[in-house]
């Protein structure tokens, strides 16, 4: 589209969503609720955003034909110590079930720390090239694994530093923290200064090892990240006992719920009295459309009847933070992919009907995670506000979301970076290592 234009210039013509913005006062110019503006850049921030004029600026500028400006992508649910392992541990059935044994098998041949840390690189290769500024990955964490795992993120938080924020959970089913290896583990994460999480599953003792991560968490003041009935199972109110659990505790820390697809099976008065709860406990909630789509309500030669995601009208009516993110790329659990931030917005539009009307739905995949993961100073556009950009030439939300947009330019801290995606033959050891 252009090339670097010195440290002080303009984007001019631009088409940015209102709820964007930040502390701006510009009326937007389409029923789509996109602003029309002007941008001024200098030593890598944005001092000026202005209603779009014909009039020249002193500076260099560039015009990009009321193309759509977004904040750089921040994708809040990942597991990118899982990605990329398709070819070499294939889920067949495409079954939630095949899914966990499949993984299971492969993390007991195949994850050393090397494994690990290059397809985790990938990963984050793929997530940069295309706008993506901040992460947050669950890491398997059973045993032994996660000092291996917790190791390598660190390894890459520090490599990567400099271009993502990266934050970790832990990942293992409840039950772990009645473990004196339960104890152990929140106190790893503790050190590494991350996030406390685990499966929620309809179980005798749920309440019991709710009680005891919300007790894990409050003693080492850290924030809380459950998977939460990944099921259709009407019967399953994980997402309600967490509600409850973080209500009887007084937690005060933030609180997020992945997946909750049960919750879209369950009669109103359930969804009314569950949200009721999520939304005194302060809770987010993350959909993962692609995974859900993917996996909920498959049987081999039965066609679904349902797209597998949560309730995320009801909850966003409710005032609940609603995120969408990418969950798992290329494994047993997701065969396809790409971390793109782009892809899971314009599927979440598509599989939850998000399009009529857009509302401020965009923000779901920049702003809100940004509140969520406690880095206020990303996902929006205005003043002061670095510029981490993702400039598209598609003007309106039609065209954004009917082409791939792979010509986008990424613009991180007023300077265009290459887009360029890493080439899947960088895994081929590791994926393909008897051939």
């Amino acid at each position: 589209m252009y090339s670097n234009l010195g440290d002080r210039f303009w984007l001019k013509n631009a088409h940015i969503p209102l709820c964007l913005l930040d502390n701006i006062a510009i009326k937007p110019q389409t029923r789509e609720q996109l602003c029309h503006v002007d941008l001024e850049i200098y030593n890598n921030k944005i001092i000026s955003i202005i209603p779009h004029t014909s009039k020249l600026p002193e500076h260099p500028y560039v015009d990009v034909k009321k193309g759509i400006i977004f904040p750089c992508f921040i994708d809040s649910h990942t597991h990118l110590d899982k990605g990329h392992i398709w070819e070499r541990s294939p889920n067949l059935s495409g079954t939630f079930d095949e899914a966990l044994e499949t993984v299971k098998k492969d993390a007991q041949k195949n994850w050393s720390p090397e494994d690990i840390y290059q397809r985790m690189d990938f990963g984050l290769q793929c997530s940069y090239a295309q706008g993506t500024i901040a992460i947050r990955t669950h890491l398997d964490s059973f045993g032994k694994q996660a000092n291996v795992s917790f190791n390598v993120f660190e390894e890459l938080k520090n490599k990567w530093k400099n271009k993502l924020v990266l934050q970790a959970v832990s990942l293992v089913s409840l039950d772990y923290f009645l473990t004196e290896e339960g104890s152990k583990l929140a106190d790893l994460v503790a050190n590494y200064g991350q996030i406390l999480g685990g499966v929620a599953y309809m179980n005798p003792q749920l309440d019991q090892q709710l009680d005891k991560v919300f007790t894990l968490a409050k003693e080492r003041k850290l924030d809380l990240d459950f998977h939460a009935d990944e099921t259709k199972d009407k019967n399953s109110i994980c997402l309600k006992k967490i509600a409850e659990a973080a209500i009887k505790h007084q937690f005060k820390n933030k609180i997020t719920c992945g997946h909750c697809c049960s919750l879209a099976q369950q009669s109103e008065q359930l969804v009314k009295e569950t949200i009721t709860l999520v939304k005194e406990a302060n809770i987010n909630v993350i959909s993962l459309p692609l995974c859900n789509l993917y996996l909920q309500d498959r049987t081999p030669g039965h066609t679904p009847k349902w797209r597998g995601v949560t309730d995320v009208h009801a909850l966003k009516q409710q005032g609940i933070p609603v995120i969408f993110a990418s969950d798992n790329c290329r494994d047993p659990f997701y065969g396809f992919g790409n971390h793109d931030g782009l892809e899971i917005l314009k599927e979440s539009v598509r599989i939850c009907h998000l399009d009529t009307h857009y509302d401020d739905w965009v923000a779901s995949i920049n702003k809100i995670p940004a509140q969520l993961m406690n880095l206020p100073h990303l996902g929006k556009i205005g003043m002061g506000v670095n510029a981490d950009l993702v400039i598209f030439k598609a003007r309106y939300f039609s065209e954004l979301f009917s082409r791939p947009q792979s010509d986008r330019q990424v613009m991180r801290e007023g300077q265009l970076i290459d887009t360029t995606l890493p080439d899947y033959a960088q895994l081929d050891d590791l994926i393909f290592p008897d051939k």
